[in-house]
């Protein structure tokens, strides 16, 4: 019987090796897509407003939200395109990392308005920014791929390339 289970284990693990990175790719760039074409729509997407205000102060009042919205989301969307269809796969990295840093702004540009008491104790708002890093997180992992990187799922493999 352990067997069994752990030649269905193998196989589930060598599954998710072939075809995590893929998954991850697409499922990062439905999202951006998706919060995209959002902000294409006024009062739609949720982080409108305080994105807006973010580029508005970042570019000292020069760009104002009606500019500023249909830019960025022309932006998340070539970003979330770049991820499902591997083109440009560089240049869609640097895009998301760009963007990324941006959306964490409004952490130091408004803190009253991402935290609640202490840094400890992010708004909803905050959390909403917080959770980028998750999606960074992502973005690197797929960058480790660009000059052929790959999950492997066996330990002997990870020992030898670590004594190289």
């Amino acid at each position: 019987m352990l067997g069994i289970k752990s030649l269905t284990e193998n196989r589930i693990v060598a599954w998710k090796a072939r075809n995590g990175m893929n998954i991850l790719r697409i499922c990062l760039g439905i999202i951006f897509i998706w919060f995209g074409m959002l902000k294409f729509f006024p009062g739609v997407s949720s982080a409108e407003e305080i994105a807006g205000r973010t580029i508005l102060k970042l570019t000292f009042g020069l760009v104002k939200p009606e500019i500023s919205m249909p830019v960025l989301a022309i932006w998340e969307c070539i970003i979330g395109l770049g991820l499902i269809s591997k083109a440009w796969l560089r240049l869609t990295l640097i895009l998301l990392y760009l963007q990324m840093a941006g959306t964490f702004l409004p952490l130091l540009f408004f803190p009253l308005e991402t935290f609640n008491h202490s840094l400890l104790v992010p708004t909803l708002l905050g959390q909403y920014i917080i959770k980028n890093f998750v999606l960074i997180s992502a973005g690197i992992v797929i960058g480790a791929t660009l000059r052929g990187g790959k999950i492997i799922t066996s330990p002997v493999t990870e020992e030898k390339s670590a004594k190289e």
